[in-house]
């Protein structure tokens, strides 16, 4: 079933977060099991971008509060930048915090 919002972090084979060439930026994987919702803004009224497979991982540029979401790792209104214009519920990526991992979106 596809879900909202998520986010992966890190990948289940406990390897070092992938870095691009230019730049290092952290990717964290996506709840197991979950298709996870990208959406265009912080919450699910949102228009949908796309569907992340299962076992995806996501980068995340910046973090800003939006609707409060229920999902495998708690409820929380914290939403992830994985790209321009495409935002995922915190609450599905596995970030190994409650709070932000990163700075907030202007």
């Amino acid at each position: 079933m596809a879900l909202d919002h998520a986010q992966e972090s890190g990948d289940a084979s406990g390897a070092e977060p992938q870095a691009t060439a230019t730049a290092s930026v952290t990717t964290y994987p996506v709840a197991p099991g979950i298709n996870l919702k990208v959406r265009s803004g912080p919450s699910t009224a949102y228009s949908l971008v796309r569907t992340l497979p299962e076992g995806a991982r996501v980068p995340i540029y910046c973090q800003t509060p939006g609707q409060t979401i229920t999902g495998t790792y708690g409820t929380t209104n914290i939403w992830d930048n994985i790209g321009a214009g495409e935002y995922v519920s915190d609450a599905y990526v596995h970030t190994g915090s409650d709070g932000y991992v990163t700075g907030r979106c202007s």
